[in-house]
């Protein structure tokens, strides 16, 4: 079976498994199963776990003026009810429907605050809690909602008279007996892995047998261990799920502790190695490396998370579970991705960026991959996750990946990445005084019939990036010159960063704030290009990029090197 044939094949394995999942949802949603999810209503909440989310009490001043500022997107409702508007923006709808904006009444802290999230839960139950249906039943937005309903119990009750309270805790019962029903049958990955942490807080937070915090401690050790890898990275390989597992994991491991339980081995282990793995994905001004998903980094998030940190010294190097490298030396930090595609099912915020790598010197950011603009444009998602946006090689102005672009399949699935690299050795070549790796991957072979090798090494103490792109064939043959060998490589330049060519013709990366760096390459003569950069805070912002562009059956092996000027004029004239 050729490679395009097994991916399709694949691609329509997963399109009938979400087709029977849907059908599943709709069956046991209906009269038939309803009766199930009918039971016994706890008397009371037993304690409501921490939230380690940034709150912010003005939001909750716009939501009770009205104004829903969900999801990158403000919904205006006019005084009618959120939940029976229409709103085309999906992302809306799953952040209403999750309730995490709870946390920012709890903010507030002031009985109108707790009066309007008590109106705005009993509006939903009133609305959504009758009818298992939609948005606001999808496994994902329940399991959000049930941890939020009970993180916020208490601003949530606040006040309230008893038939509110009898009618918050049913409706709680209700949506944590339909998560259980549906949680062996949710797609794999961080969903799923989330619905098993809700399930396992509703043991804790609500009075329960102890066999069903058994249950549930025993289910989620099971996706904990099949879905957190060795050095403490996600299956998706995208640092963002670390980082939003993390704000669920942590309180949970807490409210055991908080209820006298034991939490389980497997939750204690995973938190204990994504920590590290959150640091390894860090750059010296505390943002996260844009790989595979990541956007924006939000610095306040990330020091709330890293405050449970107690590892201590230098984070790690080698995350070879996860597949990315990290080299270290002063005040310059390189992160790079040398892992091969994610599994298929888990893979669709996967990016075609393999070998791709961040430089950052101090607090300033030089050299970049574009990332993704969470709340943006859904046009731009596909030409972000593209092997052109990434500081890496591109053959044939082709993605070393494949997406899938049927609007009725990302419908279903959310654009899987088909294909990609499947083989990524990687060797470290660490010396004294020198950090380095060596990787190649055969994203390209199937196509192309050419593998592509980088080699990095970082040295003098930080101030040398020397980098080394080598194209060959199977068994080390020069690429063919049959116009399926031109290569361009992209090393995309942070908007923040002046980029020029210098007297001497050499490339200078300025800043006003740190040194320049002054990039060579010995081959090919470096270009400059526009390009975009995804992960603004503000959105997407202009940038340029460096561009060598050649024919691989030419000139199989470019060297290049980025080495850092002092932060005087004179030194960029050289």
């Amino acid at each position: 079976m050729s490679m395009a044939a097994g991916n399709t094949a694949r691609l329509w394995t997963l399109v009938a498994k979400e087709i029977w999942r849907k059908t599943r949802r709709r069956l046991r949603a209906g009269p038939v199963y309803r009766w199930r999810y009918t039971g016994r209503t706890p008397e009371r909440v037993l304690i409501a776990p921490p939230d380690l989310r940034l709150a912010d009490q003005q939001i909750a001043l716009e939501i009770y003026y009205g104004r829903y500022p969900l999801s990158g997107h403000v919904v205006e409702t006019g005084g009618q009810s959120p939940f029976q508007i229409e709103v085309a923006n999906r992302g809306w709808q799953r952040s209403l429907h999750g309730f995490r904006w709870l946390r920012h009444m709890r903010a507030a802290g002031t009985d109108l605050a707790a009066a309007n999230a008590r109106a705005l839960v009993s509006d939903w139950i009133t609305t959504n809690g009758g009818r298992i249906a939609g948005v606001a039943w999808e496994p994902a937005i329940t399991a959000r909602r049930i941890i939020a309903w009970l993180q916020h119990s208490s601003v949530v009750l606040q006040g309230a008279e008893f038939p509110f309270y009898r009618a918050y805790l049913k409706s709680l019962a209700l949506q944590i007996r339909y998560l259980r029903s549906m949680a062996h049958e949710m797609p794999d990955g961080e969903d799923r892995l989330r619905t098993r942490i809700a399930l396992a807080f509703a043991a804790l937070s609500l009075p329960a047998a102890p066999s069903a915090l058994r249950s549930a401690s025993r289910h989620l050790a099971e996706e904990l261990d099949r879905q957190i890898l060795p050095d403490g990275g996600h299956i998706s390989r995208n640092p963002m799920v670390v980082l939003e597992l993390l704000a669920d994991l942590l309180p949970l491991r807490q409210t055991y502790t908080n209820q006298a339980e034991t939490p389980p081995e497997a939750l204690i282990g995973a938190v204990e190695r994504m920590l590290p793995a959150l640091r390894f994905f860090r750059h010296q001004d505390g943002s996260i490396a844009r790989f595979n998903g990541m956007g924006v980094t939000i610095h306040d998030r990330i020091a709330a998370i890293m405050r449970h940190d107690d590892t201590v010294g230098a984070p790690l190097l080698h995350a070879p579970h996860s597949g990315y490298e990290r080299l270290s030396m002063g005040d310059t930090t390189v992160i790079a991705d040398t892992g091969a595609a994610p599994p298929t099912d888990v893979s669709d915020k996967a990016h075609a960026g393999c070998l791709s790598f961040e430089m950052s010197s101090g607090r300033q950011h030089y050299i970049v991959n574009a990332g993704v603009d969470a709340y943006g444009a859904e046009e731009f998602r596909p030409l972000a996750r593209a092997t052109a946006a990434h500081s890496t090689a591109c053959l044939n102005d082709t993605s070393s990946a494949r997406f899938t672009h049927s609007a009725r399949v990302n419908g279903l699935l959310g654009s899987p990445l088909l294909g990609g690299p499947r083989h990524v050795p990687c060797e470290r070549t660490d010396e004294k005084g020198v950090q380095g790796f060596v990787a190649s991957h055969d994203g390209y072979v199937a196509r192309f019939g050419i593998y592509h090798e980088r080699e990095l090494s970082l040295s003098a103490e930080g101030a040398i990036l020397s980098g080394l792109d080598r194209f060959v064939r199977s068994g080390g043959a020069r690429p063919l010159d049959n116009g399926q060998d031109l290569v361009t490589i992209r090393f995309h330049v942070h908007p923040d960063i002046e980029l020029f060519r210098n007297d001497s013709g050499r490339m200078v990366l300025a800043s006003q704030e740190a040194d320049a760096w002054v990039m060579d390459c010995e081959e090919v003569r470096p270009e400059i290009e526009e390009s975009i950069f995804f992960a603004g805070l503000g959105g997407p912002r202009r940038s340029r990029q460096i561009v060598l562009s050649f024919k691989a059956s030419q000139t199989p092996v470019v060297h290049w090197e980025f080495k850092r000027m002092p932060r005087n004029g004179q030194a960029y004239g050289n």
